[in-house]
């Protein structure tokens, strides 16, 4: 299976935020182990950049512009969005949406172009979230929802910490580059 992570970057930014590709092109490795490692699933990763260019009001990019890329990308893959703007209707606690071979996040920006823990807090969190649910579906485990979405509120109110793993794709409990849901609920 291709897992595709896409970064849906305005024209007028692009060039100015590949620091934070390079970021999303090691975090695609990062997943390419989780996923082995969490769900049993060997998947090839890749990474693209997709373009938006200013559009009128009723032209919008929103997710059916999205869904209609997924489908001419190929629905077999895995596209993974990883966008500028909210899903315009979401059931995750999360700002983000999923469906088979599909998913999408509001990828935020860091201040600090540096910030790596920022990207690692605001960023891959979510994606852990939403390629969760995906795997899980896959594995046809019952209430996947309930189980993704009973691990999100242990973190956000609950004070659960995310599961941390540092460049070398190891967990650790130092300096984490990669932080994820936490998974042990869901075997």
């Amino acid at each position: 299976m291709l897992l595709n992570f896409v970064f849906v970057i305005d024209k007028d930014d692009l060039g100015k935020r590949t620091k934070e590709f390079e970021y999303v092109k090691l975090m695609a490795q990062f997943y390419k182990k989780w996923v082995m490692d969490t769900f049993s699933k060997d998947v090839q990763v890749q990474c693209d950049e997709m373009v938006a260019h200013r559009q009128g009001l009723l032209s919008r990019l929103d997710t059916s512009v999205l869904l209609e890329d997924h489908r001419s990308r190929g629905k077999n893959t895995f596209h993974f969005y990883l966008c500028h703007f909210r899903p315009l209707w979401t059931d995750c606690p999360c700002e983000g949406y999923y469906a088979e071979n599909f998913a999408m996040i509001l990828w935020q920006k860091p201040k600090d172009e540096d910030d790596v823990l920022f990207l690692a807090q605001k960023n891959c969190t979510v994606v852990s979230h939403e390629l969760s649910h995906e795997f899980l579906r896959q594995n046809k485990v019952k209430k996947q929802s309930d189980i993704v979405h009973d691990a999100w509120s242990k973190h956000v109110f609950g004070g659960l910490p995310f599961e941390q793993y540092g460049k070398n794709f190891e967990k650790t409990s130092t300096n984490p580059y990669f932080l994820t849901i936490d998974t042990s609920g869901f075997r």
